[in-house]
């Protein structure tokens, strides 16, 4: 494959997935997903959602109705509860059309990839089987998931995480998983197939994303069931007053009848229910987090504790030089040089830290000169455990304190003191010497990620607790918990204590989140109520855990939590709006059908509407139009703000069950204004 081929295909993607991810809504996605809506007005799928089904049938019988009495009101009313239907069936056809856009960007890294096995024969991507090892090299498509077994090369994620920049991935190492769909862009790997057709991480997010597939979870199928409870409810009260309005003297058409129901039952959530959800899970799938179910994402949001490896969590992933303490007559600056001198070669992330560390505080030069670029380095070796090199007759070294005392043959009381002390507060000491002369002490922490503490202030204020996992001695985990501001820590973990640690937490009535990429912890993934594995992970922490992290960021569970939260938040907003916003068709409707019977009901028509027909027409028409207002906040959810329960409680009565009292009011009154100009109505 040529690499303008290669450049054309990674921004047809990249553009691909910009149009899907940019924004929660575009109104243009109305306009795309009307087909899928009107498709959607068959039978068979409105008794999928009881409510819509009702509005179905009652739109069904008005327009018999109309057209065995026409009357202008009839149609009218009859045109509108047939929008409301079809505004139900866009809010879920706007969703899955987002999702299926991104599943098309998807099987597009599926389609024509041919997989070239270590024996030279060649198969089909889709007739892979676990345990083929196949052979991609720099320009290829990678043919399924699994593990690099041999070689090391750079692989373009972009199709499937949206990264633009290329990932290293190695034999042997924590980064030996690869992606099916993925571009390798150097060098040769082998790659072993860990997943059969159809299970791989592509096939799983296309079956997540397209909503058609989607499992209702459990906080769904509940609220769906209340939902029809109180349909029945209002259906059996509705239908009760037609003997008695007939019984008074004025029996109530059809039309106002399945007027007054449709605008009774809640059918502004039963119309946004599926597209929540939906949306919810879209927007976890725009993290590059793929959920084995939807159970697991509202199992996120219900979350009490938080368990988060100290390392590449709340600290980066390597100790950094932090400070240089020098001894033995030794000033800062002759320290400093003789450092970096001895971490010019030194590629580790701690050597190179080092390095860092003497350009920023002393002003030395990052890069070697010409000079320095013709000693004599010295790398590091496990054996020796030092590193340095040799210039001008000096002789520079730099490793663990034992090695480079041996190595020099210096006895001293004030180095030992020196390097204790710094062991005793956490940090890991490097002894720094020249010749047969040590000069200091180069401290080298764990640093906790900036922001890291307020980010978890935030969930204190939800309620949650965070733990913070590690293997460090008790007395170090202590000192960097404090700094990050966790409220418990585990330390000398293994993953026993993990493991019993979750089940007590468990045996106390709370939820569990955690994560893992290691076969040793696949059973505390398990175990936890939600387990996000990190893709570059093993294969048994992948299936172990409910969730998989294509970013290999752990980090991630924190955005995991706070995406299941909004999606229960957006629920519960809109549920409270439904319910309130009914109120105000009861003053517009009731009063219009037994104003003529009870003259007295006059008074509660608050909003002084034109005339029964005018207020009934408003009312449906209101209902039916709310539902298209609505359709952006069901798909981007409702803002996120971290606070406790009772402050969420507090929020959604005020914004949205007393918006939801006062926007109808407001928006029947104005509709009444334009219907009353209808003439003959």
């Amino acid at each position: 494959m040529t690499t303008p081929t290669l450049e054309r295909r990674a921004e047809e993607t990249s553009s691909a997935r910009s149009a899907v991810k940019a924004g929660a809504f575009r109104p243009a996605q109305l306009w795309a997903s009307l087909p899928d809506a009107l498709r959607k007005l068959h039978p068979k799928a409105q008794l999928r959602n009881p409510v819509v089904f009702v509005v179905w049938t009652g739109s069904v019988l008005v327009t018999l109705d109309a057209v065995r009495q026409p009357t202008l009101f009839g149609w009218l009313v009859a045109a509108w509860l047939w929008f409301t239907v079809l505004f139900a069936n866009l809010a879920e056809a706007v969703a899955e059309g987002r999702g299926k856009a991104q599943a098309e960007t998807l099987r597009r890294t599926k389609r024509d990839t041919v997989a070239r096995l270590l024996d030279g024969t060649t198969r089909g991507a889709a007739e892979l089987r676990v345990g083929d090892r196949v052979v991609v090299e720099a320009g290829e498509t990678v043919p399924g998931d699994g593990d690099v077994v041999e070689g090391i090369a750079t692989v373009d994620e972009s199709a499937i995480t949206g990264e633009s920049a290329p990932v290293v991935r190695e034999a042997g190492g924590d980064r030996s998983g690869v992606t099916g769909g993925t571009t390798v862009l150097s060098d040769r790997i082998v790659v072993e197939i860990t997943t059969t057709p159809g299970e791989s991480v592509v096939d799983r997010m296309i079956a997540l994303v397209e909503g058609a597939r989607r499992q209702k979870t459990p906080n769904e199928i509940a609220l769906t069931i209340l939902l029809a409870a109180l349909t029945i409810i209002f259906l059996l009260a509705v239908v009760a007053l037609q003997p008695m309005s007939a019984y008074a003297g004025g029996p109530q058409s059809v039309v106002v009848l399945v007027a007054l129901l449709v605008c009774l039952i809640p059918t502004t959530i039963g119309a946004l229910l599926s597209a929540i959800g939906i949306a919810g899970m879209d927007r976890l799938v725009q993290r590059n987090v793929l959920a084995r179910s939807g159970r697991a994402v509202e199992a996120a949001g219900d979350i009490d504790t938080l368990l988060l490896d100290k390392t590449g969590t709340i600290t980066f992933g390597n100790r950094q030089a932090t400070e240089l303490i020098p001894t033995g007559g030794a000033g800062p600056r002759e320290l400093a040089e003789a450092a970096r001198l001895s971490s010019l070669a030194d590629q580790t992330p701690e050597g190179r830290s080092v390095v860092a560390l003497c350009a920023r505080e002393y002003g030395l030069a990052p890069e070697a000169s010409a000079h320095e670029a013709r000693a004599e380095f010295v790398p590091f070796t496990a054996r020796t455990r030092m590193s340095g090199l040799d210039i001008d007759g000096r002789r520079i070294r730099k490793g663990a304190a034992s090695a480079v005392l041996a190595a020099t043959g210096v006895q001293s009381g004030e180095v030992d003191r020196l390097v204790d002390a710094v062991s005793d507060e956490g940090a890991t000491p490097l002894v720094v010497a020249e010749g047969d002369r040590v000069l200091g002490v180069i401290r080298l922490s764990d640093v906790v990620k900036p922001g890291i503490a307020q980010r978890f202030a935030e969930l204190r204020a939800m309620g949650i607790r965070t733990v913070m996992v590690t293997g460090d001695n008790p007395r170090t985990a202590r000192a960097i918990a404090a700094e990050a501001g966790v409220d418990d820590h585990l330390a000398e973990a293994t993953p026993e204590d993990k493991m019993a640690y979750i089940r007590r937490e468990q045996e106390g009535g709370r939820l569990v989140a955690m994560t893992g990429d290691g076969t040793n912890d696949a059973p505390a993934l398990a175990q936890a109520d939600v387990g996000v594995a990190m893709d570059t992970g093993t294969a048994a922490a992948k299936e172990a855990g409910n969730m998989v992290d294509l970013d290999s960021d752990p980090t991630k569970l924190i955005d995991v939590v706070e995406v299941g939260k909004q999606l229960l938040i957006t629920r519960g907003a809109l549920t409270t709006f439904s319910v309130a916003n009914d109120l105000a068709k009861y003053f517009a409707i009731l009063p219009a059908m037994f104003a003529a019977l009870y003259p007295s009901l006059g008074l509660l028509n608050v909003m002084g509407l034109h005339s029964p027909r005018s207020a009934i027409l408003s009312a449906v028409v209101f209902n039916a139009l709310i539902i298209v207002v609505l359709i952006p906040l069901a798909l981007r959810g409702v803002r996120y703000r971290p606070r406790s329960a009772s402050g969420l409680l507090r929020r959604n009565l005020l914004v949205y069950g007393l918006g939801g009292v006062v926007t109808p009011f407001l928006g029947i009154f104005l509709i009444d204004l334009l219907v009353r100009l209808i003439p003959g109505l």
